[in-house]
């Protein structure tokens, strides 16, 4: 008993994370990626790697099973094998609280029907996850720049839910191809629990081969909040009447950018980049000042826009020029990118070394145009909805391999569509 006991111990000291985030819960996911950081902890992509679930939110009002309990939690729970724990974050502050009871739990060989909490349940159909292998196996690896990117890296595994399946795996039909051949369609959720994904995120695919040929954008269906979506806090607070520096604005412009950009480089497979690219977001959450910013971003700045690799996986993707993204009202980086998922990346770089700068700066922000990370936030539609209503014909044509890097490229924030700010507090500019 005490060697299986030193065994379970050993193979759990770190354990592998599956984080599952609800939209509005930004504050926990940041503050669960940086705890598991400093622990050395890694995210994985499914339930078949995990050993602890960690749910970021509290989503307590919302609808549940038979017994209470939520039955996307239940269905993600009976899909983890054993040894396995899971752990509610609601509090940023006790995120490491909470990782050492999911470690203590997992010590101690937890069975699935020990315990679940008893005040934090969640509500949300069952997405199950399952691998998706393109034909040929293993991806490649390519080393340029210095660095390695893996084109599949293992990161384009989906979620499914509510569909016929087969030994596990989704079943196909027929339809006419592009050629008017007679193909099998595949109808594949992507999301909401998924790696480097926008929380709340699901998206329908219909796949003819490797060739996405329909989408259907799902958001989670969240309760309305009042409180303001972290990353769009500063502006949204000034234009109430607060009093906030174009410091605070800027390191929060620079944090939300280099939070995007670190999925971006994760779904490329340059892991190593994104957990620098983390790093540095961290820090400036934590109130780095601007001179300790500046050193750490700018080499990993001239690291990304010299990568060859990166260029050449990402060229071409999703292409959304400036006038398509006035016509379906997108704003912000991807409006002034004018062009591919590269030069979208390339916004973002120029906007983190630029916002890294004015962190300091403790004059009031300017309220006459509210615009955050994502693009303008006094219009009646928030920018994240644009991205959402571009995404299906940006993917739509594209290889299944591609068509994360395109939403990593965009990365909206599902929190801007559950906002619902108090009358009066932002005014439309038409």
């Amino acid at each position: 008993m005490e060697l299986r006991r030193a065994l379970v111990r050993a193979a759990v000291s770190r354990p592998g994370v599956l984080l599952a985030v609800y939209p509005g819960a930004t504050r926990q996911r940041l503050a669960v990626e940086a705890e598991l950081a400093r622990r050395g902890w890694q995210c994985v992509n499914g339930p078949a790697e995990t050993d602890l679930l960690v749910i970021a939110g509290d989503h307590e009002g919302e609808g549940r099973g038979e017994g209470g309990e939520s039955d996307w939690v239940a269905g993600l729970w009976q899909s983890i094998p054993a040894p396995k724990a899971r752990v509610w974050v609601t509090d940023p502050e006790r995120a490491d609280d909470a990782l050492d009871s999911g470690l203590a739990d997992l010590e101690r060989g937890e069975r699935e029907d020990d315990h679940a909490p008893d005040a934090h349940h969640e509500h949300h159909e069952h997405h199950e996850h399952h691998e998706h292998q393109q034909d040929g196996g293993t991806a490649p690896h390519s080393d340029h720049g210095g660095h390695d990117i893996d084109m599949h890296g293992g990161h384009h595994g989906h979620a499914g839910h509510d569909m016929g399946l087969v030994e596990g795996l989704p079943m196909a039909d027929r339809a006419d191809d592009r050629d008017g051949l007679r193909l099998d369609v595949l109808h594949m959720p992507l999301g909401p629990v998924l790696a480097d994904w926008p929380a709340g995120l699901i998206l329908h695919l219909a796949l003819q081969g490797d060739i996405v040929e329909e989408v259907t954008v799902e958001p989670v269906a969240t309760p309305p909040s009042p409180s303001p979506p972290f990353w769009d806090e500063p502006w949204l607070r000034a234009a109430s009447g607060e009093h906030i520096s174009r410091g605070d604005a800027a390191r929060r412009l620079c944090a939300a950018h280099l939070d995007s950009l670190g999925r971006f480089f994760a779904v490329a497979g340059w892991d190593d980049m994104a957990a620098r690219i983390r790093h540095v977001r961290d820090r400036a959450l934590a109130g780095a000042t601007a001179a300790e910013l500046t050193s750490l971003v700018r080499p990993l700045i001239r690291r990304a826009e010299r990568s060859r690799t990166l260029r050449w996986l990402t060229t071409g993707l999703g292409t959304l020029t400036a006038e398509q993204a006035h016509q379906r009202g997108v704003t912000g980086p991807a409006l002034v990118a004018d062009g591919d998922a590269y030069s979208r990346m390339l916004v973002w770089l120029e906007a983190v070394g630029r916002s890294v700068a004015a962190c300091d700066v403790t004059e009031a922000l300017d309220t006459a145009e509210v615009v955050g990370p994502r693009g303008r936030l006094d219009t009646p539609v928030p920018p994240s909805r644009a991205l959402l209503d571009s995404l299906p014909r940006l993917l739509e044509g594209t290889e299944f391999a591609c068509a994360r890097i395109i939403v990593a490229s965009l990365d909206p924030d599902l929190d801007e569509l559950t906002h619902v700010p108090a009358p009066g507090t932002v005014h439309s500019h038409g």
